[in-house]
């Protein structure tokens, strides 16, 4: 999630969020990004729809959840709903918005 935005950012201000771009990993793959932010993370976000299925989720020690977009007006409008999710998602689970 580009939680640099300054939309997002504020409003999901409790949490500790990092971009890929902005964390240093930047082109690296879902399945290897997945790897080096799990033990930094409980939830990796992404709007990627195929990430579960080319990916052993079982095998990442980490929550997933899936947005429908990754477009700052989309992202902006589900707040609420990603706000709720992070506080109630389980540790390694996967919830789609």
């Amino acid at each position: 999630m580009r939680a640099e935005h300054s939309k997002t950012r504020p409003a999901l201000a409790e949490y500790r969020l990092g971009s890929g771009h902005g964390l240093g990993r930047a082109g690296i793959k879902n399945g290897q990004l997945l790897k080096l932010v799990a033990d930094e993370f409980d939830v990796f976000i992404t709007s990627d729809k195929n990430l579960r299925y080319q990916q052993n989720l079982a095998e990442i020690n980490t929550a997933v959840l899936l947005l429908p977009s990754n477009q700052v007006p989309v992202i902006t409008n589900l707040l609420p709903q990603i706000d709720e999710a992070l506080s109630t998602i389980e540790a390694y689970g996967f919830v789609e918005l």
